[in-house]
Parts: C-alpha cells; structure tokens; sequence
C-alpha cells in the first residue's frame, strides 16, 4: 500500500543549512519574527496535519469521487471534516495577508508545506490552494471595500475561491473568450458566459464560493489587451457581511477524470450574474496573473509532492517484497529469496526518485526564498533581482516539476511490478493523478514557450545571464567544498549558456524556432539548476560525517554521473531546429 511521512528532516536540512533562510527572514520586516525553531516547529505541525488528516482520505477520495446532482456537487466522505480542520489550524491561511486574517508565513514555507498537502492527498489540497491564489489577486488588486468584504471569509475558510478563464472554445488563448460584462446602475456587472475547467467551481466545503472570472466589456479592444476581471460569487453578500440570495453563478456538470477524483472539476453557467471589478477594466489579465503565476508554483509542487509519495512507497516496498538474489550471492541466505532492493535496477529506479526528489525540493525552497524577498525586502535593488528571478524560473518550476513528477511517479509503480498496476496499492493513482499536472495551468509546452520566448529572447538572455552569474559567484567561493562536482557544474553552465545565445540566433532567423526548441531548452535549464541545487547540498555537508551526510554525498553522485548527462542528448536535439518538425505538410499527418 502507498505510504507517507512528511519529509521534515530534509525541508529543515534545506531551509537552515543550505539556504540559511533565518538570515534572510531576520533582514525582512515582513518576516523577521520568523526563527529556526519556530520554523521547525510549523513544519513539524504541517507534517502532522498532512500526515493525519489528509493522507488517510487520498484513497477513498479517490474510490468515492465527486457527485453531482442538479447542480449540486458534493466531495468524498470526509473532506468537509478534514477541510474544517485545515481552516480551523489556521492552515488554509498559511501565507495570507496578516490585516484580512491571513497567517502571513513566508513562502520558503509555504512551498514546503504545499509539497507535504499534494503528496498527501492533492484533490484536498487543490480547494484550499485555489482559495490562496484568488486572496492574492483581490488584495494585489482589487478595491479595500472588495479586500474587506472577502478577504476575511475566504482566509478563515468558510469562503473559497476559484479561476475561471478557459471556456470550451478558448483554452491558452485567452484573447478570443466570449464571457460578457455589461455594466449596471449600482456599480456592478452583470456577468453572462460559459467557464470549463473549473477547479472547486461548485463543492459542499464551504458556504459561499468566490469566482475570479476573466470577461469582456462592451466596446472592449479585441485580443487580450480586453479583457477584464471581476469577483463573482455563488451567494450575493449583504452589507453586513451575511449572505445573500443565490447568484446566477452555476455548476452545470463536473467532469469525469482520470485522476484527482475528489477535486470538483466543473462546468461553470453564468446567467446574469451579478460580479464586481478587480482592477481596471480591460486589465484583468494582467491583475489574473497574479494568481496564476502562484498556482503554476503550486501545480508544480503537486508534481513534486506525488514523486516523493511514490518514492517512499516504493522504497518501503523494496524492503519487503523478495525475489531472486543479490548479485553478489544471497543476502538473506534463511529465505527463499532477497528483498528487491538488492537489485541494481531497483535501486537505479529509486535512486532517480530520490535524486529529482530531493534537487526539485532544493529549487522549492529557493524558489520561495526569492519570492519572498520580492515582497518583503526593503532594498529596492534586491526585489528587482528576486522578481526577475521569480519570473524567470515560474515556468521552469511548473514544468519540470510536473515532467520529472511523472518520471518518479511512473518508476515507484514499476518498482511494484504487476501489484502497481493494481487499483488497491495506490500506485496506479499517483500516476493519474500527477498526470493533470502537466496540463493545467498552463500546459508544459506553453510553459516553456514563456521561459523561451517571453523570459529569455524578449530580454536578449539577460535574466538567464544574471542567474548564471549569481551560480558562479557561489562557485567561485564554495568550490573548495565539492570537489570534482566543480567542473562538470562549471561545463554544465557553459551548455546552458551556449543553449541561450543558440536560442537567440535562431529566433533571429526562424520565426518557428521558439516553438520548436522550448522544451528542450527548459529541460536542459532545469537539470543544470538542479546540479547546483545538488552541488549546494553538497557544500551544506561539509565536514560531515554522519549518515545524512554521506547519503547526500551519494546521491549527489548519481545525479551528477546518471542523470545531468543528459543535458548533452537534449542539447543535440535543441540543436536540429525546426527543419525537421515543419517539414511535413498539415494534410500528410
């Protein structure tokens, strides 16, 4: 069966010994009552709450699903309870505005503890971490009146939140929507469209539902530059805060999935709906990023989160199920035949789990480190360099995340062998239910058309140049501390490099390149950060000599020796250009 125990020892390894997080929250008014101990304590608490409440539901979630009924959708046995508890821990606050009831932790904690609620049970999870993203589009942007009026509910939990953008015609290009806003005598909108996708758009969690719905205003320009957003919810609320009557906000059908059964997936009917303006008109996009940029680190956290699930199961497996002998000759002479684990497949396929595991965790907490630097520092220099920082490796995270969370996910279950492939060891779910992540939110291809395109060529490859600059100045003063890894790092670094002023040469010349190229250049990015990451742990250890330590040293060995070589495949198919991909006619596929 699948198992998990919240990885506290290598979140704390992370924060305080690789990144010495303290120092950076100590410098921070925002975060500066934020220490090591209180620290670990939140974590040790999180673990708690994703090992208890959430992960014993994963399954039955799963089993049971999401119904529906004339509009009305209700979630698995359970989730309300456990939902309730989150919100009365405080948890479905955890990084929130402190003014509107918010918790107001840092988010090199919060990546952590999202990675701990998606490897314990995502479906849950996607309820409260949709509620998150809608907080920080209304308080980025939204009018105080608005701010006042939600904030505190959906903080406390007993409102949620939603993103409605795709609309059955009109996926990632958002500009031919066809949702209409028209405008009304009070102030309001009146709200008339179709939404699809909708992750929480109608559940029994909560008693009112927020819906942050992307719409066009009369005369609005064509294309993205119109569209506006505005804040639609299910129940109109009165000015005393109470609710109101119904809205003309309504589920029509909940799709049936693959995976992440407990998560409502809804169809969303908005008849005259009444809705409110968050921002200026014709600016939503820009003001629904906010909230989209936090759910693609969330997303790429589920990928992350499910890899690390698969990985222990697999692991606790591999102790336990015996078949043939080691080797070297039998390890377990009294028994018919050896634990698995003895097996030098098995332990390539666990040692790759582990590897990206533990890089991906490494590029989490940094990621939120830079994230949040960028709100709460008071240099003004350095909120430039964390922003540009942040937007650069958004996508880098949602995508490789999300890939490499398949690869782990897809090796735990061939670690079982037949049994993952059976419904009642959780294995098969993990495979399905990681699988959306590469898709919404974006999908990975577009995710790597933004790095590519909008965060590498539109700035000629400075940002990618300054993140280059920031990994050998570190290596210029701690390379003492690793050894041989110094040099392949180093070669790494001149790939990347290479890969960028390539990217930028043939986009020059091939209005296809981008397209053609992303992927693999994202891929290559991603593996050289996770080097470093490794390379960083490896400094962290020195002059160590326990068991951590050295597990840390061997497999940063394997990462560096197995798995960052193929930066060099991925390079001579980022090499080809689009020649080969454009050939063929549309008429000969």
């Amino acid at each position: 069966m699948a198992t998990y125990k919240a990885p506290i020892d290598d979140m704390r390894f992370i924060l305080h010994d690789v990144f010495d997080a303290e120092s950076v929250w100590s410098s921070m008014p925002g975060t500066a009552e934020m220490s090591q101990d209180l620290a670990d304590a939140v974590l040790e608490e999180a673990g708690k709450v994703a090992e208890g409440i959430m992960f014993p539901l994963n399954r039955s979630g799963d089993e049971e699903g999401c119904q529906f009924d004339d509009g009305v959708v209700t979630t698995p046995t359970g989730f309300k309870d456990a939902f309730n508890a989150l919100a009365e821990g405080g948890w479905t606050a955890f990084s929130g505005n402190p003014e509107f009831g918010g918790q107001g932790m840092p988010k090199s904690l919060a990546v952590l503890f999202e990675e701990m609620m998606h490897s314990a049970n995502c479906s849950l999870a996607l309820y409260p971490l949709l509620s998150n993203g809608a907080c920080l589009a209304i308080d980025a942007h939204a009018t105080e009146e608005l701010k006042q009026t939600y904030l505190p509910k959906i903080y406390s939990g007993e409102w949620s939140g939603t993103m409605c953008l795709t609309e059955p015609h009109s996926g990632t290009d958002l500009g031919i929507l066809k949702t209409k806003a028209e405008p009304l005598a009070d102030g309001s909108y009146e709200i008339t469209g179709t939404k699809i996708f909708i992750t929480g758009g109608e559940h029994d969690l909560t008693e009112n539902i927020i819906h942050l719905v992307l719409a066009r205003l009369p005369g609005a320009p064509q294309g993205p530059k119109g569209i506006s957003l505005f804040i639609v919810p299910k129940f109109l609320v009165n000015e005393d805060g109470s609710l109101g009557e119904r809205n003309g906000a309504v589920c029509g059908s909940i799709e049936h999935k693959m995976g992440i059964k407990g998560s409502a997936t809804c169809v969303m009917n908005f008849d005259n709906a009444k809705g409110w303006l968050v921002g200026e008109e014709n600016n939503g996009l820009a003001c629904m990023f906010t909230m989209m940029n936090y759910e693609r680190v969330s997303i790429g956290l589920q990928g992350l989160g499910l890899g690390e699930t698969s990985y222990q199961s697999a692991v606790e497996y591999a102790l336990d199920r015996t078949q043939g002998r080691a080797a070297t000759g039998a390890q377990n002479p009294d028994q018919a035949a050896d634990p698995i684990i003895v097996h030098g497949d098995v332990r390539r396929m666990l040692m790759t789990m582990r590897a990206l595991n533990q890089g991906g965790r490494a590029l989490a907490a940094y990621l939120g480190l830079q994230l949040d630097i960028a709100k709460f520092s008071e240099d003004a220099e350095a909120r430039a360099k964390a922003e540009d920082r942040v937007a650069l490796l958004t996508p880098v995270a949602k995508a490789f995340f999300t890939d490499r969370g398949l690869d782990t996910t897809i090796l735990g279950q061939q670690v079982f062998g037949g049994h993952g492939y059976i419904r009642e060891w959780g294995m098969e779910q993990m495979v399905r239910d990681v699988r959306i992540a590469q898709i919404y939110e974006g999908t990975n291809g577009i995710q790597a058309l933004d790095l590519a395109g909008r965060k590498v060529a539109r700035n000629k490859g400075a940002s990618m140049a300054a993140l280059i600059a920031e990994i050998r100045e570190w290596l210029g003063t701690e390379k003492g501390k690793i050894g041989e890894l110094t040099e392949q790092l180093e070669e790494a670094l001149v790939l990347v490099e290479t890969a960028t002023a390539n990217l930028l040469e043939q986009a020059q010349e091939d209005p296809n390149a981008i397209n053609a190229l992303a992927v693999e250049y994202l891929d290559i990015v991603g593996y050289v950060l996770y080097a470093w990451l490794w390379a960083r742990m490896i400094a962290a250890v020195d002059g160590r000599d326990d068991e951590f330590a050295n597990s840390k040293r061997i497999t940063a060995a394997f990462y560096y020796e197995r798995l960052l070589p193929k930066i060099h495949s991925l390079y001579a198919q980022f090499k080809a250009g689009s020649k080969n991909i454009m050939a063929l006619a549309a008429d000969q596929f």
